[in-house]
């Protein structure tokens, strides 16, 4: 009887050690599972009448992929301090970056992209001006949705996506619900904005990517593809609204991800 006590708590401690190492190797395949290939830091850079919080479900997905995201809180005061604030959050990273832009934050990417760590940029529904040009210019290229408007600049300066047009016109595919909180809490732009020539231009010097949001009506799709072509971005079309990024986002993480991968 003794010995053979002695060989079960043998057996019990063989088999525990073999679980222990699998469950050690399981461990460090899910780690290495978990690392990016290619560049891991992307920064991710909203628009007008929004704020970074829009980004979540983007950000989710690329967090439990093993990126290192970040995002951009814009003051929408000037270009340039939307530029300083991109710039600030670039700078931070440990490395090389995949800087992100939806609709005006294309304009401030545009310009921060010069920034040495940014190795790609990425346009989701978004204005891609050259250098001299301004938002408004493209604003203007295409007629305007019947279902886009924007309040005249208020006392203040600051403009606003019209309240009566806004889930018609900036996020027809998200619920009721969503797009009127959306709507209440919409952050305001300095009208004068779009008004502000760019200085510079990265996308003529870095690799770029165009995602045309194909039911979009704040932004003509024609446009954004025009200005894709132009500037010889690698373009999808994906179905969805100007807040494209909100309503699908997996479809956008993907090209985020390729361009990630694509530069490693």
């Amino acid at each position: 009887m003794k010995t053979s006590f002695k060989s079960s708590e043998n057996l019990r401690f063989l088999i525990f050690t073999i679980l222990f190492i699998a469950a050690l190797v399981n461990l460090g395949t899910d780690v290495a599972n978990a690392q990016p290939k290619g560049i891991k830091n992307i920064v991710l850079v909203h628009g007008a009448f929004a704020d970074g919080s829009g980004w979540k479900p983007v950000y989710d997905i690329l967090v439990k992929k093993g990126y290192q995201v970040s995002i951009v809180q814009n003051p929408l005061t000037s270009l340039k301090a939307d530029v300083d604030a991109t710039n600030s959050v670039i700078n931070r990273q440990d490395g090389k970056v995949i800087l992100v832009g939806h609709s005006w934050g294309g304009t401030v990417i545009t310009e921060a992209g010069i920034n040495e760590k940014v190795a790609a940029l990425v346009y989701v529904a978004a204005f891609m001006p050259d250098k001299g040009e301004t938002t408004g210019k493209w604003v203007a290229a295409a007629p305007a949705a019947p279902e886009a408007g924007f309040t005249a600049p208020d006392q203040y300066g600051f403009v606003y996506f019209d309240p009566a047009k806004f889930r018609g016109g900036f996020a027809g595919d998200l619920s009721q619900a969503q797009s009127d909180f959306m709507d209440v809490s919409q952050v305001p732009i300095i009208g004068k904005c779009f008004e502000e020539p760019v200085k510079q231009a990265a996308w003529k010097n870095k690799p770029s990517y165009g995602i045309i949001a194909t039911q979009d009506k704040a932004l003509n799709p024609s446009t954004e593809r025009n200005m894709y072509e132009r500037a010889k971005a690698k373009i999808t079309e994906i179905k969805g609204s100007h807040v494209i990024f909100i309503s699908q986002p997996e479809a956008v993480a993907e090209v985020i991800i390729k361009a990630a991968t694509e530069l490693q």
